[in-house]
């Protein structure tokens, strides 16, 4: 058996280049293709898209094969649809526990995401999806629901696929997506615990989202 250090540092190269389209959703991965390519061993390499199985990055079916997973219109929709009634009731259970350390991060995280110059010629778009996603993160975290929490988690995790299919578009320039006010004025209304306009602008966000996401799906 292969060392975890090797394996999860392959499943790492196969994940990055799944992100970045160089293994496109629906490509059979053979693994003897995939030692040359990464220049590793057969067992780093079967282990390694195990647990991209596990993560829904990739599809393995006994005796058939390994592909990238696919994507899909019904598969997005589904995904977003989880994030709006989980992330509903986290925000809710959030609201109501929230200590001053949650409060303190969400502003944290929050001015991290504003420092990213989206206007600049070549504006750093990986560094921004990462900061947003915590920023999104971090208005749930005073939840202490773990368990759902970590479900809201990974169906961020499983968007992150839709999201750079966008992302590697926007980096040839065919549109831009900052709208921090609207990350702005979300950050203000969880910090004054008012849920019915929190809720509502985070449902807006949510569906904004949604919809520019949906024209990068080629079914």
């Amino acid at each position: 058996m292969s060392s975890p250090t090797l394996t999860d540092k392959v499943a790492k190269m196969i994940r990055q280049d799944i992100l970045l389209g160089n293994l496109e959703p629906g490509r059979k991965l053979v693994v003897a293709e995939l030692k040359d390519h990464y220049d590793v061993g057969a067992s780093p390499i079967r282990e390694a898209l195990v647990q991209l199985s596990w993560k829904k990055f990739v599809q393995l079916e006994p005796q058939k094969g390994c592909w990238v997973a696919k994507i899909s219109q019904q598969e997005l929709n589904d995904l977003f649809e989880s994030l709006r009634v989980v992330g509903r009731v986290l925000l809710e259970k959030a609201i109501q526990s929230g200590d001053e350390s949650w409060e303190l991060n969400i502003l944290t995280s929050y001015h991290k995401l504003s420092r990213i110059n989206l206007h600049s010629d070549s504006p750093d778009m990986e560094e921004w999806e990462e900061r947003h996603n915590q920023f999104q993160l971090s208005l749930l975290e005073g939840s202490n629901s773990h368990i759902m929490y970590n479900f809201y988690r990974d169906v961020c995790n499983q968007l992150e696929r839709y999201r750079h299919l966008w992302l590697n578009k926007v980096k040839a320039g065919e549109e831009q997506y900052h709208d921090l006010d609207k990350h702005e004025a979300i950050m203000k209304a969880v910090l004054a615990r008012d849920l019915i306009k929190a809720s509502e602008l985070i449902e807006q966000h949510l569906e904004h989202t949604a919809n520019m996401l949906a024209k990068y799906i080629k079914e």
